[in-house]
């Protein structure tokens, strides 16, 4: 049982059930979803997840504009992006904005339990 709370956004249903399925299968117990950007940003001014994994293309606001939102408010909230089509102008863009990772679809749920279990040790340092 992992305490830390993971925010899935992306615009695809299939994505966000088989992320949270495999992510509950590794103990994680804190899972919530957002179909969109507008959502993700909403949900991180009310509920302060620990970790966002977020979709560039969505409908609505991008996840490149979300995360800039996310970001301003809320500057230590780990956004990790995701895309298929993870082109170099995005990747850059988003690291800029101060994405703290990119992880390539289809996303290996390795990675994310990787990224998670980091983020519980920095916090277990502090």
């Amino acid at each position: 049982m992992y305490d830390l709370k993971i925010l899935l956004c992306d615009d695809s249903l299939l994505v966000r059930k088989k992320l949270k399925g495999a992510l509950a299968e590794q103990g994680f117990t804190q899972l919530f979803e957002a179909v969109d950007g507008e959502e993700a940003v909403a949900f991180c001014q009310t509920k302060q997840p620990d970790l966002v994994l977020m979709d560039i293309v969505m409908p609505k606001k991008d996840g490149i504009e979300a995360l800039q939102e996310i970001k301003l408010h809320n500057p230590s909230i780990h956004v990790v992006m995701a895309s298929s089509v993870g082109t170099q102008s995005n990747l850059i863009k988003a690291l800029k904005l101060g994405a703290n990772n990119f992880l390539q679809k289809p996303i290996a749920v390795e990675a994310i339990v990787d990224i998670a279990k980091k983020i519980i040790e920095e916090r277990g340092a502090r």
